[in-house]
């Protein structure tokens, strides 16, 4: 037997998430990973590393907390919004239960669900890309755990808060539901998190990979009331954050990194209208989608053309084309206003 053949059914037979990063390319403009293009300055001020860091490092739980509107005990810290996925799969679904998911959406919901044999339920979104409730409700027997993403990546749009809640009471005693807002400083007001006192099985996932500028930090946070909380500590690695992570994110937390954070935002809804308007103007743009995101969902005549032609100039877009429904679809994200020219003479050029 090969070493392959000696790991799990499922596990042969996975296709691992395609990240930004192992799709690799050779470029000096990186717009496929909706990171902020500039790194923030932070200095670390924890230096014991002989010890193992806390559990749950106080500081980032009460600034996350504080920031976020909830108390603390509403808070867990996890590594990137990623692990809160693979938490809430393992804590709930037992081997014949399912998850149910909505795409085109974040990959990951399927990939970790694959990963630890647990079956998934498809539902697409809507042809606006929104919640088809009536085929969700239908498909509930069985589920566990809901995954919905707002805003939605790849296509940047909010879901209608008025489906979210009625997602909600369907699941009631059902299911959970997880909301991922990854994205949601860049529209705020379009926030579940104030539904926490209302449902106690939603859980909200958050990051610091997108608006606060760390992707690299690896840091991640699902908000959720006590008790799903409480279950959710069973299931945790003991130390999920290392010393030097916990420190620049307590850093990052403070009202200095929150005022900094906002200004970061500020900055990507200028740059995106820019691009937007002038992604607009140009003959072989299909479409380009409304976004509440760092990116832009844009739909061009050949797709695929654009894409290739982009990358071998160094310019590293996301393809989108395989994705449901995104056929000839590429997702850019809002880089520095140099970076989005550079792209815009691009596309012109093909």
């Amino acid at each position: 037997m090969t070493i392959s053949q000696l790991s799990r059914k499922n596990v042969q037979a996975l296709t691992p998430y395609q990240s930004a990063r192992r799709l690799g390319g050779n470029g000096d403009v990186w717009l496929n990973a909706n990171e902020y293009p500039v790194s923030p300055d932070f200095n670390l001020s924890e230096r014991i590393f002989n010890r193992y860091p806390e559990p749950q490092p106080e500081a980032v739980v009460k600034g996350y907390a504080a920031y976020a509107g909830v108390q603390p005990e509403n808070v867990i810290v996890t590594r990137g919004g990623d692990e809160s996925i693979e938490l809430l799969i393992k804590a709930f679904c037992e081997s014949d239960d399912s998850v149910l998911y909505c795409p085109p959406t974040y990959g990951m919901y399927a990939v970790s669900a694959e990963t630890l044999g647990i079956a998934a339920k498809i539902v697409p979104l809507s042809a606006e890309f929104q919640l088809d409730l009536p085929e969700i409700e239908k498909n509930l027997t069985g589920v566990k755990v809901v995954f919905v993403c707002s805003p939605n990546n790849p296509t940047g749009n909010v879901l209608n808060p008025a489906d979210l809640q009625r997602l909600l009471e369907m699941t009631t005693n059902k299911a959970i539901v997880v909301v991922d807002e990854a994205y949601i400083e860049f529209c705020p007001a379009s926030s579940i998190v104030k539904q926490l006192k209302n449902y106690p099985h939603l859980a909200v996932i958050r990051t610091l990979s997108k608006a606060f500028a760390l992707a690299g930090l690896r840091c991640g946070f699902t908000l959720a009331n006590p008790e799903l909380i409480a279950v959710l500590q069973k299931v945790i690695a003991p130390y999920p954050l290392p010393t030097p992570v916990s420190d620049i994110a307590a850093q990052a937390l403070q009202p200095q990194g929150l005022a900094q954070m906002r200004q970061r935002v500020n900055s990507v809804l200028t740059d995106r209208a820019w691009l937007i308007a002038q992604l607009n103007a140009i003959e072989i743009v299909e479409k380009v989608f409304e976004s509440e995101s760092n990116y832009a969902l844009v739909k061009f005549q050949d797709g695929e053309k654009v894409f290739k032609a982009l990358w071998e100039k160094g310019i590293i877009l996301r393809d989108q084309h395989k994705a449901l429904g995104l056929q000839n679809c590429i997702r850019i994200t809002i880089g520095t206003q140099a970076e989005l020219e550079k792209t815009i003479e691009a596309i012109k050029a093909v």
